[in-house]
């Protein structure tokens, strides 16, 4: 039997390919890995399909670690599977208030202002293109390997809110990348501390952590695993 079960949500875009570097090496580590393919491109579809989405991936593994990562944090408290749910990773995310919408996020959170801040402070461009926020740290060989058109993320979704009433009542930890220049560190841990009362765990890499320094996201990940198993 597997040791956990890590269900692995992408963010913007929804594709399942972000995780490829990390699928593997939960899986050396005898665990069950299922990286979810969400229809992102699709406009009819919202957050509770996605959640809807996840839970089905779930199906009927136990000891379940779900890893959200960046706009994966919109979906992962609306996603029912409380039985086998035994613990929450946010990688890079965004962290909703109840209630809250993805494209309301921004401005409640001041992420544009600290990521702007961040750029200026560090020499690069404030002007966001995917190169310098996204791709600066990923190896050029992975970008090679990869699908040759990347899955754009419908509108439409920013405008949802995120329907829960709390959050859900199982352990969460917190993994924000030392060298994210979409969602600062000092970005992310204020925001950690407000909406979560949590501490966040810092790993090397940038925003693109799963593509960049796999590894080391899957050393944290598999600790956070067998903390939380039963």
């Amino acid at each position: 039997m597997a040791e956990s079960s890590f269900i692995l949500i992408p963010g913007a875009g929804g594709m399942a390919w972000y995780w490829h570097r990390i699928v593997p090496l939960l899986e050396q580590a005898g665990c069950e890995a299922i990286a979810v393919d969400l229809p992102a491109d699709d406009s009819s579809k919202g957050l509770r399909d996605y959640a809807d989405i996840v839970a089905e991936a779930i199906g009927t593994s136990l000891n379940v670690m779900l890893v959200a990562h960046s706009l994966a944090g919109f979906t992962a408290p609306l996603v029912r599977a409380p039985d086998a749910l035994r613990g929450l990773i946010l990688v890079n995310a965004m962290i909703p208030q109840p209630g809250e919408a993805p494209g309301a996020w921004w401005g409640n959170t001041g992420a544009v202002e600290a990521r702007i801040a961040a750029a200026k402070a560090g020499g690069y461009a404030p002007q966001f293109d995917l190169p310098t926020y996204f791709l600066h740290d990923v190896p050029a060989a992975v970008l090679r390997g990869g699908p040759s058109r990347q899955r754009e993320q419908s509108d439409p979704i920013f405008g949802q809110p995120c329907q829960y009433e709390r959050w859900p009542g199982i352990p969460t930890r917190v993994i924000a990348a030392a060298d994210d220049r979409f969602f600062p560190l000092e970005f992310q841990k204020r925001v950690a501390r407000e909406r979560l009362n949590a501490e966040v765990e810092v790993v090397p890499g940038g925003h693109l952590v799963a593509l960049s320094k796999p590894e080391e996201l899957a050393v944290r990940l598999l600790h956070f695993g067998r903390e939380a198993s039963p």
